[in-house]
């Protein structure tokens, strides 16, 4: 797959003026924090359940530069958004409760996001997340955080570069975000944590402090991910590794294809009602098979149990158990494809992933779902599925490197002939981009 090309010297040494200037400080002092987005290849929508999911960073991401202020201050700002953030590590945060409800965002702070620069709210969680473990934090940061370019709440990882709550939406880059805080926190006060232990520390984030039913995919997958390795995670046990090809037997891209949506729809029951389900068919299934005191997930339920009494769940119950069965299957043959190299076979089991999260999941929205059709049918493409929760507007591909931008061209022009005021929304060069693996989150 080559060198990592992400992030280019450019670019870091552009946020490292900034930082500097912000704080009086010589460029050489700035550190950068790197939290890549992550895609999901298999394993979709298994991982609150405690299923195996599959993951990899793609070169496109975060980048929070800082240096530690010397004090308890804490002042960011954001290349996206205007109003600049100010508290201190001393400070007691507590949790804000954002909950995610039929697609909208809600906050028990009476303060509001918007009054209250609420992009900073990650920020915010990581010193709560780090303390509420006894984590001694005497300084703060002083930095500044961006993302890639075209990238912002159209589904791809979990950003805000930064963080689009204060639009009414479930941003899906929320995790880079808090990944990149909690490292910049930690490095600014000499706190070493390994990355499993930052999986929990910013599952703390989002569970704890906002409130939001996650699972650990995205953070498994940012934190974990190595360049040229599939990720695989047991969400259960915790347990990981690295699945590393012996030798591919063609060279590949990622495709990223944004529909233009870029907020969740209003009449869409949204993520936490799909968790909620998924842990209802887990209730009846193992009351069914006489396990009613174990947890109700669905990764608790044994195949052939829920093969004897999956007829007792009525209609939608019944789909969203059958998306967490075959998907756990097909992540299973999806790691033999992987390490022997088959591309076609992989890429396969892809888009019968994507057909489940559409027919059993049932996520998705016509545009999306026409966009992962135009996907399907491009030249090379070996597979395809929607990206992040698939409740918004974007899909991945895996497609051979040769024919990558035959591929994207072919995308843009298909789509634009079936949504054209959505097309448009998009910048041209923007609409589908072409991407390399990516490497772990660090700080360098």
């Amino acid at each position: 797959m080559g060198a990592l090309s992400w992030p280019s010297e450019e670019e870091l040494n552009g946020i490292r003026k900034i930082v500097s200037e912000m704080a009086g400080r010589g460029v050489e002092e700035v550190r950068v924090a790197i939290s890549p987005y992550r895609i999901c290849p298999l394993g979709a929508h298994i991982d609150h359940q405690g299923g195996t999911v599959t993951a990899m960073t793609i070169d496109k991401g975060i980048l929070l530069g800082f240096v530690p202020s010397g004090d308890t201050r804490v002042v960011l700002r954001s290349g996206q958004f205007k109003r600049e953030v100010r508290f201190r590590v001393d400070e007691t945060q507590n949790p804000r409760q954002i909950i995610q409800q039929n697609g909208a965002v809600h906050s028990n702070d009476s303060s509001s996001l918007q009054e209250e620069c609420g992009w900073g709210n990650y920020a915010r969680g990581a010193v709560y997340s780090l303390k509420s473990r006894g984590n001694e934090l005497p300084q703060g940061i002083i930095g500044y955080i961006c993302g890639t370019e075209g990238l912002d709440s159209s589904g791809v990882s979990s950003s805000a570069a930064e963080l689009k709550l204060i639009e009414g939406g479930y941003s899906r880059f929320q995790t880079n975000v808090g990944i990149a805080y909690l490292l910049a926190f930690e490095s600014a006060n000499n706190i070493t944590v390994s990355p499993t232990e930052n999986i929990e520390y910013d599952r703390l984030i989002e569970n704890g402090y906002l409130g939001l039913r996650n699972g650990i995919l995205d953070q498994s997958a940012i934190l974990l991910s190595h360049h040229g390795c599939l990720t695989c995670m047991d969400c259960k046990s915790k347990e990981y590794k690295l699945v590393h090809p012996p030798k591919l037997q063609k060279t590949y891209k990622l495709l990223l294809a944004f529909s233009g949506l870029k907020h969740a729809l209003t009449n869409n029951p949204g993520y936490n009602c799909r968790v909620a389900e998924c842990q209802e068919a887990a209730r009846i299934l193992l009351h069914a098979s006489g396990n009613q005191g174990k947890e109700p997930l669905l990764s608790n339920v044994k195949p052939e149990a829920y093969e004897a009494h999956k007829c007792q769940l009525e209609s939608n119950l019944a789909k969203r158990a059958e998306h967490y069965f075959s998907e756990n299957m097909r992540v299973a043959k999806g790691l033999e494809a992987w390490a022997s190299g088959n591309l076609e076979d992989f890429g396969k089991l892809i888009a019968a992933s994507g057909l489940s999260s559409i027919k059993n999941y049932e996520c998705g929205s016509e545009p999306l779902i026409q966009l992962y059709e135009i996907l399907l049918r491009a030249p090379g493409v070996y597979g395809a599925r929607f990206s992040g929760a698939g409740f918004r507007g974007c899909c991945l591909a895996i497609v051979d490197a040769d024919r990558a931008d035959e591929a994207a061209s072919f995308v843009r022009e298909e789509y634009f002939k079936l949504q054209p005021k959505l097309a448009c929304q998009r910048k041209p060069h923007k609409g589908v981009l072409i991407c390399d693996a990516g490497d772990c989150a660090r700080v360098i």
